[in-house]
């Protein structure tokens, strides 16, 4: 096992833009969904005419970081960024 399996994502914080259905409530438990995340709070940056950015900080014991990318698009929202990240072994 190299060092990187070891270690696993338990915080991240992602710039997010996504259209603006689904609401908030809906999109975030859509995120719950996926394996290793047990927490999630989305925070609206700003909104215009199609879109709304946002913050969006996922906690779990372990985050797959290329199945959410996956995950996000099944509801046409695109990560912009990745702004925080807590790894831990």
């Amino acid at each position: 096992m190299d060092k990187l399996s070891e270690s696993k994502i338990k915080n991240i914080v992602l710039d997010v833009l996504k259209p603006h259905s689904p609401p908030l409530p809906e999109f975030a438990s859509f995120l719950t969904e996926l394996d290793g995340i047990e927490r999630v709070e989305i925070t609206l940056v700003e909104m215009d005419e199609k879109t709304e950015s946002l913050k969006v900080e996922l906690s779990g014991g372990a985050i797959d970081y290329e199945a959410l990318k996956e995950h996000v698009g099944k509801q046409g929202a695109v990560i912009h960024s990745v702004d925080h990240v807590i790894v831990e072994k």
